[in-house]
Order: C-alpha cells, then sequence, then structure tokens
C-alpha cells in the first residue's frame, strides 16, 4: 500500500480568485480540530453544504479540490462550469468541475462563499490506498488567515483567533523558522547534504506528503542520486503514477535540529514535468520530519514555529517488501460471538449441546497488491501483482488496517513475512524476509 501522496495543482483554465475565507462562527479563542493519522497524512471531518466529508489536509495544494464521493450522493453544488485539472504525474489534464459558493464547515471553523475544484476522473480514488473514505483535499485557504498548529502527538488541529495569548508561549517554547509563501504555498531555505557535499535547498513544506523528503535531481545545483538506491513507485498525483528513486542522504538541517542518514526520494523528470516550479525549488519536506513536531504555522507573517515531540527520535523506515496494497473492496466474513448475556432458557445445537455462542456477518476490507517492485523480496518469491492477500503470518488479512500493514512491512529488518493469497482461484502461500538495500 502506497501513502506517498504529494499533490502540486494548477488549472489549465483561468481562475478568477473570489474573496473567499473561513472565520470563526462564534468569538471562541480557538477551535480544535481532530484528527486521523494515516501514514503520516492527516485527514479531518468537513462539512460541505451540510453533508460531512473527509479531507486530507495538504500545504502543497492551493485550492479545495474534491475527488470521491461514491459515498456521498447527497451533496449539492452551486454555480459549476467545466475546468481542466493537471499536476505531479506523467499523464495529461483531466477534466474537472469549478464550483462556488459552497459553505465549509469545520467545528466552527466557516467559509460560506467557498470555491471547490471536483475531479471527474471515477479512476482517481485514493481511498483504495487509505483504507477509510477520502473525499478531498484542502489547503492554502485553510491556513492562509489564522495561526494554525499541527500537534501530530495528540491528533489535533488548533485554530487560533485570540493570537495575543499562544505568541507570547511561541517566543520561549517553541524554534522560529522563516517561511515564504510563493503561489500560495509554504518554502523554507536550509541545507542539505549529499555524501560529503552540502547544498543550499529550497523545500516546499508539504504535509500532504508522508515522505521525509522529496529532491528533484540536478547537477548544476549539486543534487545527484546517491549510488545505493533502488526504483520504487513513489505515489499518485493528478496526472498519473509518480515514480523514482530512494535512497539516504547525509543529512537534512530543519530549523535548529538536524536528522542524519534519513531515507529520502527522488522522483524522476516525467512525474514532475507538469508541476508550475517556484524559482529554486529543489524538493519537499514532507510528515515523515514534520510529524516529529508540533508545528505553527503562521502564513500572514511568513514564520513556522516547531517544537521536537515525542516522535523525534523515531527512526526513518520504509517499505522493505516492495509491495503496495489496496483496498479493493468489501466481503461478508462470518465471525463468532460468545453470549455474554443471561437468557431466560439455555440454547442448544442440533446435537443436543449446549450453545454459549452466536454467529453472525460483518464487512471487512479485501486487499489486493496493486504495484510491486522489481527484484524486490515479494516479487522473488513469487508473489504478483493483483493477488488478493488472505492472510498476513498466519492471521487474516481483513484483521488489519491498510495502515497497520503497513507498518508491519517496514517495521524491521530481518522479519519474517508469510502471505497466502488468492490467485486464479487457487490459493497460494509465499514467505519473504524483510531486508534493507539501503
Amino acid at each position: 500500500m502506497t501513502s506517498k501522496f504529494a499533490f502540486v495543482l494548477f488549472l489549465v483554465s483561468a481562475i478568477i480568485h473570489s474573496q473567499d475565507h473561513f472565520e470563526f462562527e462564534t468569538n471562541k479563542s480557538k477551535i480544535t480540530i481532530p484528527f486521523k493519522l494515516i501514514n503520516n497524512l492527516i485527514f479531518i471531518p468537513v462539512k460541505v453544504n451540510g453533508a460531512e466529508l473527509n479531507f486530507l489536509l495538504d500545504t502543497g495544494v492551493e485550492e479545495t479540490i474534491l475527488l470521491s464521493l461514491e459515498d456521498k450522493g447527497d451533496v449539492n453544488f452551486f454555480n459549476v462550469k467545466k475546468i481542466k485539472l493537471k499536476g505531479l504525474g506523467s499523464n495529461e489534464a483531466i477534466e474537472g468541475l469549478k464550483s462556488s459558493g459552497n459553505v465549509m464547515d469545520m467545528n466552527g471553523f466557516i467559509d460560506k462563499h467557498h470555491d471547490l475544484y471536483i475531479v471527474l476522473d471515477e479512476n482517481f480514488n485514493f481511498s483504495t490506498h487509505i483504507g477509510i473514505p477520502v473525499n478531498g483535499i484542502i489547503g492554502y485557504h485553510f491556513f492562509k488567515n489564522n495561526l494554525v498548529a499541527i500537534d501530530y502527538a495528540h491528533k489535533k488541529i488548533i485554530i487560533y483567533n485570540d493570537e495575543k495569548k499562544i505568541r507570547k508561549k511561541l517566543t520561549s517554547n517553541f524554534n522560529e523558522i522563516p517561511i515564504t509563501i510563493e503561489k500560495n504555498k509554504p518554502y523554507m531555505a536550509t541545507e542539505i547534504a549529499i555524501g560529503q557535499n552540502p547544498v543550499n535547498a529550497k523545500l516546499l513544506l508539504d504535509v500532504g506528503n508522508s515522505d521525509a523528503l522529496w529532491l528533484f535531481p540536478n547537477e548544476e545545483r549539486q543534487i545527484t542520486i546517491p549510488a545505493a538506491n533502488f526504483q520504487d513507485y513513489l505515489g499518485r498525483g493528478f496526472s498519473g503514477e509518480i515514480h523514482g528513486n530512494r535512497a539516504k542522504i547525509s543529512r537534512i538541517n530543519f530549523g535548529k535540529f538536524e536528522f542524519n542518514n534519513p531515507i529520502i526520494a527522488f522522483p524522476d523528470s516525467a512525474s514532475i514535468k507538469s508541476v508550475n516550479m517556484v524559482k529554486d525549488r529543489t524538493g519537499s519536506v514532507g510528515a515523515e520530519i514534520l510529524k516529529r513536531f508540533t508545528v505553527i504555522f503562521d502564513y500572514r507573517n511568513k514564520k513556522m514555529y516547531v517544537k521536537s515531540n515525542s516522535n523525534f527520535s523515531l527512526p526513518f523506515h520504509y517499505n522493505m517488501s516492495g509491495i503496495e496494497l489496496q483496498n479493493e473492496g468489501m466481503q461478508w466474513v462470518q465471525e463468532t460471538v460468545k453470549l455474554e448475556t443471561v437468557v431466560e432458557a439455555n440454547t442448544y445445537d442440533i446435537n443436543g449441546n449446549k450453545n454459549d455462542f452466536k454467529y453472525k456477518f460483518i464487512l471487512k476490507p479485501i486487499y489486493l497488491i496493486s504495484n510491486i517492485r522489481p527484484n524486490s523480496a515479494a516479487e522473488l518469491c513469487g508473489l504478483q501483482k493483483g493477488d488478493a492477500i488472505t492472510k498476513i503470518n498466519g492471521f487474516p488479512a481483513y484483521k488489519y488496517s491498510l495502515a497497520e500493514i503497513n507498518d508491519i512491512l517496514k517495521s524491521e529488518e530481518g522479519k519474517w513475512m508469510t502471505f497466502q493469497v488468492m490467485r486464479n482461484g487457487t490459493e497460494l502461500k509465499f514467505k519473504f524476509q524483510l531486508k534493507s538495500i539501503l
């Protein structure tokens, strides 16, 4: 299963920016929004014209985008017109719609005149790669007018209305990092090192990218792919799949903090050809680094504040199996449940034995291998794209969420994995060992 979604959007048709903005519905000094953190990505509940939806929070996206409404057929939209959408990926622009005058509500943080960009391509649906319904993406408009704190450790976002109190804490408890806002996205200037070569880097701060760092190869800037690397599927953009290489670099500086030997990605030229780059951009800082902090964005004053959290010293991992899984639908599964309630009369089965159990049917996910890395441990043992996973290390695959499986596949080098799969109606069993090649 892939969790590497980095979305960069620009619209082929002309955009006239409206005066939409979010406001506090009441006089509260702050609003707290709990979120789900799945594969380093943040998902928040949003009401769109009264309908409850799930949105990915992504600083790498300017406009608010709707992707999949297959489970939400009752959403109304206003003032709709056709447009073209294009972004990361190797394919051409895709068809979409623009809708204006929509009401967006996040726990009392409201915009009553919000523009939405609706993706019509049914194939562009990454709910199957995440394991929960994902209906849209929200970015710049969420951040632009207020101090927004992302508390990764406690899985909550705090939006501040009264900034006087929090600003006193910022100067004493947080590390301040200057940022720029270009094309409505946040950037930082820092230094990285590839081998022994220090390189100045201008990086997009991208909470919608679950990797630690993306760098765009450029020999003139001395950004080259290290010799120890492997080709990999990096994720999905608006214009198709994103491929590239994974490798380790020596270090990245992040404010006063330094991370040594992070595992990073180098997207290939075909995947970034459609990206409308800002001047001198060299890559992106993703959530594998950002999750190690409480991060406060202050777009208006061009600052970011960070304070390390309990994730700070976690090792950098990647999926060592080489397989990407997706949720391919649901299945009915029979489960046995022990009776806990007192009944007036004992129950017996057809053989006259006392029956303390009952059976129920529950919908559970079906997992399919959607991608497999060439020469990876999974491919070398015989697994194939299209295999349906039935058991993982002896346990039914449906017992796990996609995020839990992904954590297992990057958990520890040397761990043995046993997968049972269905292929063309035949159940097969494969065994492989997680092994790092970096």
